[in-house]
């Protein structure tokens, strides 16, 4: 992996329509061809839309649950968590309440034999957005966003505590005293699977994600070639999305960038300094990517809104792969935004194939080294983190 990470120059675009084909199951074969839908409608300027995409794939077949496990993540990204996580807590920003995530949650860790994660054994929290304990409303778009958002940092750091913040409302002035919130509650790592459209004043939020030593990622958006915040506030990590299949090559798994995963140049943030790519004055979008193709999903348990076994994707999956994985890392009171990530002996998978759009450059065509879609890659091990 070279350090450099430099932009290249203009490719020929590739198809890039964002609809999903096929579904993978968790054991890697594909099912009938699918579609996929939005958990959440769109949003006003200034409020947010959750990112969740539910594949129309069957999301049990013979009662086995399908979409990618726990262990088919930890093997797609080289991640070892027997021990790992323990200690850490990993918070997740979402609007409104799910009355029945921790009952959800409690289904998901022992379906694939992961330890318990309560509010009596202390590993699971939920307050709302000031740190009470009086839930806001329910919404029950939300509330499959919120299982597929602690089903995602079980996945991956299974010995993390899990703290859920909720807020009233999806506006970026509830949203952003919850990362506050999620930050003075101790949490190393926040997940934000969230997001809008750039506008002028959207800076005057980037405040709420400057906590130095704590990992804040957020969702690049799900709509193909496009910026999206707070994913390109340059105090998060931004978390772009790929294409994630099984292959018989030494990794055992390939990835291309997925056509829907967002991505480009912000119009309003700052380049961070340790940001050196030449095609764009500000800052960039994405760091990093994960799984994100609905139709290569992940197996999410909702009893709330769909009443079982569901395939969900979007970069609201890989948001908080990205998290957990620095949780494993267990060194966020070292990082100041997504610098880990560049540095010049990353331990991350190089995404080089695929497009999210039209550019005609780097900025939404994967190639070798860094690339709009994909950032610097995939996590392999949490060396980057």
């Amino acid at each position: 992996m070279s350090g450099a990470r430099l932009a290249r120059t203009a490719r020929p675009l590739v198809a890039c329509a964002v609809v999903a084909l096929v579904s993978l199951g968790a054991s890697g074969s594909a099912n009938a061809a699918s579609s996929f839908s939005p958990v959440c409608s769109s949003t006003a300027q200034g409020s947010a839309r959750c990112g969740a995409l539910l594949s129309n794939a069957a999301g049990v077949v013979n009662g086995v649950p399908q979409g990618y496990s726990p262990a088919d993540l930890q093997s797609a990204y080289n991640l070892r968590v027997s021990k790992a996580g323990a200690g850490q807590t990993v918070a997740i920003v979402d609007a409104f309440d799910n009355p029945r995530v921790e009952s959800d949650l409690a289904a998901y860790r022992s379906q694939f034999g992961l330890p318990p994660c309560t509010t009596a054994n202390g590993c699971f929290q939920k307050v709302n957005e000031n740190g009470g304990s009086a839930p806001p409303s329910p919404n029950v778009g939300w509330g499959a966003e919120i299982d597929l958002d602690v089903d995602m940092i079980s996945a991956i750091c299974p010995n993390c505590h899990i703290l859920l913040v909720e807020t009233q409302g999806a506006n970026l002035q509830h949203l952003a005293i919850a990362e506050n919130t999620a930050a003075a509650l101790g949490a190393g790592a926040i997940s934000n699977s969230w997001g809008n459209s750039e506008f002028a004043s959207q800076t005057s939020f980037d405040s709420a994600f400057n906590h130095p030593g704590i990992a804040i990622t957020a969702a690049t958006g799900d709509w193909g070639y496009g910026v999206s915040y707070p994913s390109s506030s340059p105090y998060v990590t931004a978390v772009g999305g790929t294409t994630l299949t099984r292959s018989s090559g030494a990794r055992g798994w390939t990835e291309t960038a997925w056509s829907g995963t967002g991505g480009g140049c912000s119009k309003y943030e700052p380049k961070p300094a340790w940001q050196a790519d030449p095609g764009c004055a500000k800052r960039t979008v994405a760091d990093v990517a994960a799984v994100a193709d609905p139709a290569t999903g992940v197996a999410v348990y909702d009893s709330y809104r769909y009443h079982g076994w569901l395939i969900f994707g979007g970069t609201s999956v890989s948001s908080p792969i990205i998290a957990s994985a620095y949780a494993l890392a267990g060194n966020a009171n070292s990082l100041t935004g997504a610098q880990s990530t560049y540095a010049p002996k990353a331990s991350l998978f190089d995404v080089t194939s695929g497009s999210n759009g039209g550019c005609g450059s780097y900025l939404c065509i994967a190639g070798p080294g860094y690339d709009g879609p994909t950032g610097n890659g995939t996590p392999d091990g949490v060396g980057s983190f």
